[in-house]
């Protein structure tokens, strides 16, 4: 029994919590003591032993099935039954037979997944023998090398690299969709190891940390090694799905394996979702359910009546079994009716809803709009149960890097000695907007140009080459105040590897404009001016942090001039001038507005000359303060300070941080659909707010934006109620609150609130930790949804998942969640929708999405076409499969008082044009508990009409030779004849779009339908089937005669008639805007033609952004250290080849204004 449990998986004890990770390396008997998890991973869902029973158990979960199991039951029945039981057990088995193929197919994918990953190799230190094991046998405790280029394989403790000081280079994308690499050190007594097998054999440190966790930013733990104990955190651990990068080689102790990594834990629990339209028919299949009862309970009542009253008079034509009376035969009468009227619930619906939604996705995944021919990755569509969600969302949580951006850095703009560069002019002196076909510069004259740099302002090259002494300080500056590494493989061939993506832009732009940053030592920096090499030295640098908000760097040049560069943010760098630059500050003032204004990201630069004397004394006093066992931090500023100031003012700089292609035009449009966009980012607060800027989410016409970056409670709760007090003065303190209770499930839902005016919300995740607490996270939930767009900084990935769960649990609204990085799988998996950014980025989020495209651009169309269109099918199928159902049940009710009781739309470019025709979706417009009750009203009325208008027409009515045609099967035979081609017509009404398939499909069907008439009662099936077809002639004796098809005709306009009157009564009164889109639509008869390209306006801004510089502290103490680059390469070549880049892409789509009212826009 035990390896049964065992082997479905079932754990018979619950697993002890883990308080502390407890390991000694090289131990592999004493860390399997701990019963910790080996490295292999599985994300599958069935194995062969659960697959049937939970597959199964999982389908029984939804009602419908669990009902046709109980109705096959019934049909077993003789007494009661009044059809065979096949006719629900075929269906039925089909409908699970094609849910356990889908299932299997999808989990036998997953599980080659897992046995790709698992079955990977990577060399482990085993009995004093590097071996090359499967990633899945990993323990542990184990030592394992990795090599460049190569996936980490487990959550490493670094122990040692080939690299200087024990550095090395990794590519987190697969984590957070940063690709600029990040630098990880070794302690230096595991260093010392080297790449020696003997002694990292006999290394047996144990490590005491935290427990298994999904914080990305944090570990907390000792190493002990003969009695010494060294802490130990982050920036020592590598985790699993970084890439080793420029590194030969390195050596980690694996601390967490498989399920216990970091990467695994932020994977989170896999969700079955289930789409607001799936709930809903539950209920309504739960109403239909009370509904059938009541209509079975009625006619189970009139069959014991009737009994009692008339049954005496047929018992020579209807025997009764001996003990049979009036109440028996009512009791089983209402089973053979919950038999009979059993379409009222067809198990019909889900498989066509599954196929329904089956060819929805298709369409997305054959949208060739949606296709990215630079990284050849298609639109996928990775479930087939959530199509129609997509027309409902209201809320979108996007990440930033990576989704919104390309986390690639771009040289825009720079302004030097109070001119500004980078503006494209025209001979008229007018600005130019900068497109692909722009002139760029040519730097074929610089043999070390970058070229993939690319810049447009050819005065800036003109003043470098003219000798500007200003203009050449500029780019000296940004050649030597930095912390960047350079890394040259090939002579000439010239990598940089940055801390951020914005040192790095800068450094590559001077290197382009003829300051070339070549390589350093820890005493020198060796630059290429305008081709003539020059070595600087370099006395110290002042490094960058949160608070000082700038770095320096003091250099002696050839000639021995002792020199202070510095750059920094502008109000910092500002604050430290000398008089004498104040005209040129004021000047620069204006061009860092321009530059604000435009979302790129600001830098001042400034420069001062040492006098030998002073410094030598500044830097007995900096020694002192570096040296200090107390304060230390703060009496390095206090010096730093002293220096720092009588600064001479050089310019500044501006960085954009590039946007993905059409992000601002998919933002406005999805904010014109009423979609509210939400970016929960790690990064810092300047660096979100100017992407929040640049993509259009904050716009200066805004009436206010809060900022809410409090360090207590209080504060927060102070600073989000003054917000909700200026955006809607008469807000109450209590949130207004909608209770509601289903199924035993209470629910409080946060109405909206009125707002005038557009607002804008930023809160730092600090803030956000105390928003989110119980007693204040509905403030925030109030304040953030008054608000048109929100952005939350330096967020953890957990707190990403509670946001996005605060407004799922207190909004009546849908929610989809957008992102890239594995930091983003929890977001992803707690949303409606969850979508996956593929490309270059990573396949984190990919594998953990819905749905998942490479550009966040292919929203808009994922959404306004796609979410809208599926929806769009959905509820118009739903309302006409009702109605179908509803009408034929009724015709059996009516019946049984007579037998004693017996038992499209517009295309996707005006979907674009008119974004408010998703906003029906997002009110569940189409398909509601309202739609559903006027459906059962208009079913009851034609039921009424089919049943009682053929009954009056055939009723004592002969045919034209005088014969009866009044008879049980003739009149069935009219009845069943009006009901199809009412549904028909009916069919044909909700058709926007006739195509051939609809066609084949419609008269198709009337034609099968008229061809298995005539051959059921047909001569030869009656010579065949005597029993099962007694009523010979019936069909072609009734339909030969023209009353019949009189009423045929008058039954089906009298059925669409109010329909059709309806439906012109209200587009002529009261239109949808989906009525007054289609009308437009006719009117232009074409498509409407693309809009111009328009030069983006320029944003006059009041407010500029400090330069951001990274998300730590800055690596100048390492660059000072020593022993921490290679050798650089001592032959260079001469000529450094200039090639092209084409970059093929698709250009984002652009619209015209848009109305909702009549008139054109």
């Amino acid at each position: 029994m035990g390896s049964l449990l065992s082997a479905c998986r079932i754990n018979v004890e619950k697993k002890k919590v883990e308080e502390e990770r407890h390991l000694r390396a090289n131990d592999r008997e004493y860390n399997l003591s701990f019963m910790y998890a080996n490295n292999a991973i599985k994300t599958s869902k069935y194995n062969v032993f659960t697959f049937l029973p939970l597959n199964l158990f999982e389908q029984f979960q939804r009602l419908a099935n669990a009902y046709f199991v109980f109705l096959l039951i019934l049909q077993l029945i003789p007494q009661i039954s009044s059809l065979s039981w096949f006719t629900t057990v075929v269906p039925l088995l089909l409908v699970l037979s094609i849910t356990l193929a889908k299932d299997l197919s999808d989990d036998i994918t997953r599980h080659k997944n897992d046995k790709h990953v698992n079955n990977r190799k990577v060399e482990v230190l085993i009995n004093g023998e590097l071996k090359s094991e499967k990633w899945m046998n990993v323990q542990v405790g184990d030592i394992v090398k990795l090599e460049n280029n190569e996936f980490v394989t487990a959550d490493l403790l670094l122990l040692s690299s080939s690299e200087p000081l024990n550095l090395i280079y990794i590519e987190t994308a697969e984590l957070d969709g940063e690709t600029n690499l990040k630098v990880k050190q070794a302690l230096t007594l595991t260093g010392d190891l080297g790449n020696d097998i003997q002694k990292l054999a006999a290394f047996n440190g144990e490590v005491r940390c935290e427990p298994p966790n999904n914080r990305l930013d944090k570990f907390t733990g000792t190493l002990t090694v003969r009695g010494e104990t060294f802490a130990l955190d982050n920036e020592r651990i590598l985790l699993r799905g970084c890439t080793l990068r420029n590194t030969e080689w390195c050596f980690g102790l694996v601390v967490f394996g498989g399920p216990d990594t970091k990467l695994m834990q932020n994977s989170g629990k896999s969700i079955f979702k289930r789409t607001s339209i799936d709930h809903l028919m539950n209920f309504l299949v739960m109403f239909i359910f009370g509904f059938l009862a009541f209509l079975c309970t009625i006619l189970s009542i009139g069959n014991g009546i009737w009994e009692y009253k008339e049954g005496n008079s047929f018992i020579t034509f209807l025997p009764r079994a001996d003990g049979a009376n009036a109440s028996l035969s009512a009791f089983l009468t209402f089973w053979s009716y919950v038999i009979i009227l059993n379409t009222v619930v067809p198990i019909s619906l889900y498989v066509s809803v599954e196929i329904l939604r089956l060819g929805n996705s298709y369409f997305i995944d054959w949208d060739c709009k949606m296709y990215h021919v630079k990284s050849n990755t298609p639109a996928q569509a990775r479930t087939t149960t959530l199509n129609e969600e997509l027309g409902q969302i209201k809320y979108i949580f996007s990440d930033k890097t990576g989704t919104l951006t390309q986390n690639i850095m771009t040289f825009n703009r720079c302004s030097i000695n109070g001119k500004s560069y980078g503006e494209v002019v025209d001979f008229a002196g007018q600005r130019v907007e900068v497109t692909e076909k722009t002139e760029k510069i040519d730097f074929s004259w610089n043999s070390l140009a970058d070229p993939k740099f690319c810049f447009h302002d050819h005065k800036l090259v003109e003043a470098v080459k003219s000798g500007s002494p200003e203009v050449r300080a500029f780019f000296r500056l940004l050649a030597l105040c930095h912390t960047v590494m350079a890394e040259e493989k090939t002579e000439g061939e010239l990598f940089y590897q940055a801390q951020s993506p914005d040192e790095g832009a800068l450094v590559t732009a001077a290197r382009n404009f003829g300051f070339v940053f070549r390589s350093r030592t820890p005493e020198t920096i060796s630059l290429v001016e305008m081709g003539v090499p020059t070595t600087y030295e370099l006395l110290a640098v002042l490094d960058f942090n949160n608070v000082r908000k700038r770095m320096s760097v003091i250099v002696r040049n050839p000639e021995g001039k002792l020199t202070l560069y510095c750059k920094g943010a502008d109000t910092i760098i500002f604050e430290r001038l000398h008089p004498l630059s104040s005209k040129l500050m004021e000047v620069t003032t204006e061009h860092l507005n321009e530059y604000a204004g435009e979302g790129l990201r600001t830098l001042a630069l400034a420069y001062k000359d040492l006098d030998e004397d002073k410094f030598e004394e500044w830097k007995e006093r900096h020694h002192e303060a570096s040296t200090s066992l107390e304060d230390r931090e703060a009496k390095l500023d206090a010096i730093y300070e002293e220096i720092e100031k009588d600064l001479l003012l050089l310019g500044a700089s501006a960085v954009e941080d590039k946007l993905q292609d059409g992000v601002p035009q998919t933002i406005e449009q999805l904010a014109k659909a009423d979609i509210k966009i939400w970016v929960l980012t790690g990064d810092k607060q300047e660096t979100a707010e100017n992407i929040g800027y640049s993509c259009n989410m904050l716009r200066e016409e805004m009436k206010e934006i809060f900022i809410v970056a409090s360090n207590t409670a209080e504060e927060v709760r102070e600073e989000l109620v003054n917000a909700r007090k200026k955006m809607s003065p008469e807000s109450g303190d209590e949130p207004p609150i909608e209770k509601s209770r289903f199924l035993g499930k209470k629910s409080q839902v946060v109405e909206d609130e009125k707002v005038n005016g557009e607002y804008g919300l930023v809160i730092n995740g600090h803030s956000l930790a105390f928003a989110l607490q119980k007693d204040m996270q509905l403030e925030l939930l109030r304040t953030a949804c008054m608000c048109q767009a929100v952005i939350c900084c330096r967020v953890t990935p957990l707190q990403k998942a509670q946001v996005v769960e605060l407004v799922k649990k207190h909004k009546k609204a849908v929610t989809l969640a957008i992102g890239d990085g594995a930091n983003d799988v929890s977001m992803i998996k707690t949303a409606h929708i969850g979508v996956g950014i593929s490309g270059q980025e990573g396949m984190q989020a990919v594998l953990s999405s819905d749905f998942s495209f490479a550009q966040f651009r292919y929203l808009q169309r994922l959404l306004l076409v796609h979410g809208r269109w599926s929806y769009l099918r959905m509820c118009k199928f739903l309302r006409y499969f009702f109605y179908k159902n509803f009408t034929f049940t009724f015709v059996h009710f009516w019946y049984a008082f007579f037998c004693g009781f017996s038992a499209q739309d517009v295309n996707d470019r005006w979907s674009f044009q008119y974004p408010q025709l998703y906003a029906p979706g997002q009110l569940n417009q189409y398909f509601s508990k309202m739609a559903f009750a006027r459906i059962l009203l208009h079913s009851c009325y034609s039921s009424l009409i089919l049943f009682f208008v053929p009954w009056a027409a055939m009723c004592d009515t002969v045919r034209d030779d005088g014969k009866d045609i009044a008879d049980y099967q003739s009149f069935a035979l009219l009845a069943q004849t009006c009901l199809l081609i009412v549904v028909s017509v009916q069919l044909g009404l909700d058709t926007y779009y006739w195509t051939a398939v609809s066609q084949f499909f419609l008269w198709g069907s009337l034609s099968v339908y008229f061809a298995v008439t005539f051959t059921m009662y047909s001569n030869g099936m009656y010579l065949i089937f005597t029993s099962s077809f007694p009523f010979i002639g019936t069909a072609r004796n009734s339909l030969n005669q023209p009353n019949i098809w009189l009423t045929i005709f008058l039954t089906t306009i009298l059925c669409i008639l109010p329909v059709v009157a309806k439906r012109f009564l209200f587009i002529q009164l009261k239109p949808t805007i989906n009525d007054k889109v289609r009308h437009k639509a006719r009117q232009a008869k074409a498509v409407p033609p693309p809009a111009p390209r328009k030069v983006p306006r320029r944003r006059i801004s009041t407010r500029r952004s400090g330069y951001a510089f990274s998300h730590a502290r800055g690596y100048g103490d390492l660059v000072t250290s020593g022993r921490f680059l290679r050798i650089p390469v001592k032959t260079r070549s001469a000529l450094f080849p200039h090639t092209d880049t084409p970059v093929a892409d698709s250009t984002p789509q652009t619209y015209r204004t848009i109305y909702e009212g009549a008139q054109s826009p």
